[in-house]
Parts: C-alpha cells; sequence; structure tokens
C-alpha cells in the first residue's frame, strides 16, 4: 500500500506542474469542438429516432411503470432525452482518452522519466499499435459492460459500485501499458504487469471512483436535459483531468516498479552517465521548471 500512497503524492505533486495543467487545454478544446459539431448535426436526430421508437412500443408505459416502482416517476416526460445523453457518454468517454492517450501520455512520460527517473534505460518494449490495440480492445470490453450495466445506473448505490470498477479495469489496462511501453522491454512489462495486477487494480478504481464523478452531472433530471451543452463541457473536462491525473498516478508507479525490477537483477550494472550527459540532462531539467 505503501508504494501506491507514495506514488499518489508523487501524482499530485506533478499535476501541480503548469506543464501538466496546460496539457488539459487541447484535449479539452478538441473534444468540445468534436462533441459540438456531432450533437449539432445529430442529437436531435437520435431523439426523435428514440421518441418514435417508444411511441411504437409503449416504452414510455413500460419506462413510467419501473421509474415509479423506484420512485421517480417525474422522469417520465425526460426518459428519451436522458436515454440519449446515457449513450452518448461512452463516446464521449473515449474521444477524452483517445486525445489525452495520443497528446498527453508523451509528455507525461517525458515529464515523470526525466525528472524523477533519468537513471533508467529506455528499452521501447511498447508501440504505438500495441498501444492503439490494447486501448481500442479494452474500450470495446468496457463499453459492452457499459450498456449491459446501464439500467442499473436508475439506483445510486449500485452506480457508485459497478462505475468505479468498470473506470478501474479500464484505466489499469490502457495506462499500465502506456506507462512502461518506453522504459521497459515486453518482458519487463509483463513481468512488472503480472507482480503488481493488483495494486495497479487498486490504483485503477480509486481512479475509477473518480471518474465516475462526472457521471454525477447527469443525474440531475429535467436540469440535465436543460443545461446539456454546458454539463457535457464539464463532464468533458473533468475526464480530461482525472485521464492525465490517472496517466501521472500510474506512471509515477510503474517507473517505480521498473526501478526496483531491476535492482534486483543479478546482472543489474549501475547506470552512471558520462558528465557532460548528466550536464545536459541537468540543464534540460532546469529549463523544464
Amino acid at each position: 500500500m505503501r508504494p501506491i500512497l507514495i506514488a499518489f503524492g508523487r501524482a499530485t505533486y506533478s499535476q501541480l506542474h503548469i506543464r501538466m495543467v496546460m496539457l488539459t487545454v487541447v484535449p479539452f478544446i478538441l473534444s468540445v469542438a468534436v462533441w459540438g459539431f456531432v450533437l449539432w448535426l445529430y442529437l436531435q436526430r437520435m431523439i426523435d429516432w428514440l421518441q418514435d421508437y417508444f411511441v411504437q412500443n409503449d416504452g414510455f408505459a413500460v419506462a413510467g411503470g419501473v421509474l415509479a416502482m423506484v420512485g421517480m416517476g417525474a422522469l417520465k416526460t425526460v426518459i428519451v432525452p436522458l436515454i440519449a445523453m446515457w449513450v452518448l457518454l461512452p463516446l464521449m468517454i473515449l474521444t477524452a482518452l483517445l486525445f489525452v492517450g495520443t497528446m498527453a501520455m508523451p509528455v507525461i512520460v517525458r515529464h515523470v522519466g526525466r525528472r524523477g527517473y533519468g537513471e533508467l534505460e529506455q528499452r521501447k518494449g511498447g508501440t504505438f499499435i500495441g498501444s492503439l490495440w490494447m486501448s481500442s480492445s479494452s474500450f470495446v470490453v468496457f463499453l459492452v459492460l457499459w450498456l449491459a450495466t446501464l439500467p442499473l445506473s436508475l439506483f445510486p448505490p449500485l452506480t457508485f459500485v459497478i462505475q468505479p470498477l468498470l473506470w478501474g479495469w479500464l484505466t489499469y489496462r490502457v495506462m499500465a501499458y502506456d506507462a512502461l511501453a518506453d522504459h521497459a522491454d515486453a518482458e519487463e512489462r509483463k513481468t512488472i504487469l503480472k507482480q503488481h495486477r493488483w495494486q495497479l487494480l487498486a490504483i485503477g478504481v480509486i481512479t475509477g471512483a473518480m471518474g465516475a464523478a462526472p457521471t454525477l452531472l447527469w443525474l440531475g433530471g429535467a436540469l440535465s436535459v436543460i443545461f446539456f451543452p454546458v454539463l457535457a463541457a464539464g463532464a468533458i473536462w473533468l475526464y480530461v483531468l482525472v485521464f492525465v491525473f490517472t496517466g501521472l498516478w500510474f506512471q509515477h508507479y510503474c517507473m517505480h516498479a521498473l526501478r526496483q525490477h531491476r535492482s534486483m537483477q543479478p546482472n543489474a550494472q549501475p547506470n552512471v552517465q558520462p558528465a557532460a550527459e548528466s550536464q545536459v540532462q541537468a540543464a534540460a531539467i532546469e529549463e523544464g521548471t
């Protein structure tokens, strides 16, 4: 537990760095631009299609009965736009994840590696294709489970259990691979992910609870529908911020685990850098601060 807490403290400190704060700006702007355009074109069409489907299949009566059973009958009048928003939510998550993964994670890897783990050799055990495959395949599984458990979101206690677990698994799969892709070779990555599986999953679940926080913005009933554009922008920014912090937390933990792993190898040799190279790196660090 101690390494997890140490990595959390280091990630919090790193998040306060101006470079990490600014790192949330570009993914946020791009995500809002993409979804502003998509919602302008297709949101009303989607709501109209859902409205026709409910009318033709007596969906309002069924939904009203279910909502009345759980004391939420007032939501019957806005059930169609709420369903549309809940279906779009995973796609917003995917957009934020892709932009953070492609734009923010390389910067996070360089920032953390240079400032705290400069002695670790970069063995390039991961690839862009491998990262893309890990992200896309994990999100497909996440999306299926999200949709399957979507009805349970009507029961707030279950929402606070299911959502963190889903987010925890997703972040564990995606972030741990990216955190080790540059510095660890393929064998080291597999070993560390196996030995630290539960610790990494714990980090994922904790950040999963943080990632579920933007979901609370959609629990406002009719107000969620009225202020949907504002809530969508706020949720996207929170997703980006959580993803950046999550990347920092995984990066610090994985780099520490890699350092320990290499120090325990029988043929481990201290990585002594030439004086000139050390001076160059020191100057680069000073410039970064």
